[in-house]
């Protein structure tokens, strides 16, 4: 973190503090909770013209129903590719293709999945604080470098501290948030 003035090292910290939220959010959205969601496969990459692609650059994808999703290939030789990286990914899906479009039906969770799909939450969202947490311990480090080099006074680093301090809480509630809602989304609380 190399920042020179207060309002410098704040934007850092929230830029920084941000973007570990987003992140969080969009690996939960990777989390399959019985319902069928587009963000489900967003980690899927299909071989396609010799590299590999996310699959919504190869097929268009849609949710006709509750429990089932639908890529539609913008390439139709493409679609035992498609098919392949879908049953290849750990999501436990089994596409099929009627030669047209590839369903992606999406099964109902047991209960013991369930649990263990909320044991994972708990462990991506206890990174995702810890990520916060290490963002807080650089910026009171820098703080800490501004008052000993005279750039900065006592009072200046106590309300620094606390500023800080102020937007790791809001920062890590926004992550609980994000980790209660998937766990009523998965064990129906």
């Amino acid at each position: 973190m190399d920042v020179s003035d207060l309002k410098g090292l704040f934007g850092e910290v929230k830029k920084r503090m941000d973007g570990q939220v987003d992140y969080v959010r969009k690996e939960l959205a990777q989390v399959r909770t019985g319902r069928a969601t587009t963000g489900l496969l967003d980690a899927v990459h299909v071989d396609a013209y010799g590299s590999k692609m996310p699959l919504n650059q190869v097929a268009s994808l849609s949710i006709p129903e509750p429990t089932m999703i639908v890529a539609q290939p913008f390439d139709q030789s493409l679609m035992g590719a498609i098919e392949r990286a879908i049953r290849s990914s750990d999501l436990g899906l089994n596409p099929a293709n009627d030669g047209k479009v590839v369903r992606i039906p999406v099964p109902p969770l047991n209960d013991e999945r369930r649990k263990e799909l909320s044991r994972h939450v708990h462990k991506m969202t206890e990174e995702g604080r810890n990520h916060v947490r290490t963002v807080r311990r650089d910026a009171n480090d820098k703080l800490k470098k501004m008052l000993k080099d005279h750039q900065i006074s006592e009072d200046d680093e106590k309300r620094a501290l606390a500023e800080v301090q102020k937007a790791t809480d809001e920062h890590i509630k926004a992550i609980d948030d994000l980790q209660q809602k998937k766990d009523a989304e998965l064990l129906g609380k």
